[in-house]
């Protein structure tokens, strides 16, 4: 089946035809007959006629690492939402954390002809600054604040300094903070350093910290909060760096007799569904993922339209609002 064809059977010009799949101006009596003959064909125009006639695939690809967080999921929700607009389509891949899969989709998609990427959720290495810098195409980052790459980002150490600020305020002094890995910039180093500052800033009394690693899961959030109860019996007050980290560890907290928050506080961050269904309610940072996505679609569609051309490095921090609930 080819244009031509569903031209003649819609009763129009193929260059009608053209115009109904890239969009452009079209009477609403050609493009119902012509939406009713492709409904009738099942025709779809060729990806790769359309690259030879307009040097563009209408395409974006996003990398995430994983498709089963709360927090990408709001992001990608962004995306579409901005993306259906552009009329682009997305092209998704799915690393499952794997950095050598990352850097292998950034090549897979430049040479299937995507005109931009938006790359989720990584940590740089000097591999991945190697392929991204090696690129010819425009490529966005969300979560992370890179040097030199156009990024959409949250306020983490901010975020964090002010909810640690909050629990001290309710009296607690012997805080525990479960953080993640520092390869994470954003999520690892910037809250943890928020939670280190606002305690070192705190002037109405001694207050002492204990710090642990875990992964981003529930199940680890528990593990971790058993071995810090072990360790610190006083421990009084806990941070997360996660939502789901400090569900695990009310979990924890609860099997351990404990009462939340009459015993010890908790709170995390990015204000998951999750968060107002636990009881106690968690108190959260809300961070604004799914603008997030929609601001790195604008600055990846800037890129794009302009092939890159006298457009400064975009690097673009996003708000918060602490969400005080039951637990703190």
């Amino acid at each position: 089946m080819t244009i031509k064809e569903v031209a003649d059977i819609a009763g129009v010009s193929p260059s009608a035809v053209s115009r109904y799949f890239n969009g452009g101006p079209l009477s609403e009596d050609k493009r119902k007959r012509i939406q009713k003959a492709v409904k009738e064909t099942g025709f779809a125009p060729s990806v790769s006629a359309k690259i030879m006639r307009t040097g563009k695939s209408g395409q974006i690809g996003v990398i995430v690492p994983h498709i089963h967080s709360d927090s990408f999921s709001h992001i990608m929700s962004g995306i579409a939402d901005r993306t259906r607009e552009t009329k682009y389509i997305l092209i998704l891949g799915c690393t499952d954390g794997d950095r050598d899969r990352e850097i292998e989709y950034i090549k897979a998609m430049e040479q299937n002809k995507v005109e931009g990427m938006i790359l989720m959720g990584t940590v740089m290495t000097p591999a991945l600054r190697s392929a991204m810098e090696e690129c010819p195409l425009p490529i966005v980052v969300t979560g992370q604040n890179f040097s030199g790459v156009p990024c959409v980002y949250h306020d983490d150490f901010n975020a964090m300094r002010e909810l640690t600020g909050r629990m001290l305020s309710k009296g607690r002094r012997n805080i525990a903070y479960i953080g993640v890995t520092e390869e994470d910039a954003a999520a690892g180093r910037e809250r943890r350093r928020g939670v280190e500052a606002a305690i070192n800033s705190f002037e109405g009394g001694e207050v002492s910290l204990t710090t642990v690693t875990a992964e981003f899961s529930s199940e680890s959030g528990r593990l971790k909060m058993q071995e810090i109860l072990k360790r610190s019996t006083d421990t009084d007050g806990v941070i997360c760096a996660s939502d789901f980290i400090a569900l695990g560890a009310m979990s924890a907290i609860r099997e351990a007799g404990k009462q939340i928050p009459a015993d010890i506080s908790i709170a995390g961050i990015g204000d998951s569904w999750a968060d107002v269904i636990a009881r106690p309610q968690l108190t959260s940072v809300h961070l604004y993922y799914k603008q997030c996505g929609i601001e790195a679609v604008e600055t990846l569609m800037q890129f794009i339209e302009k092939k890159g051309k006298n457009i400064p490095v975009r690097q673009i921090m996003l708000g918060y609002d602490i969400i005080e609930r039951e637990s703190l």
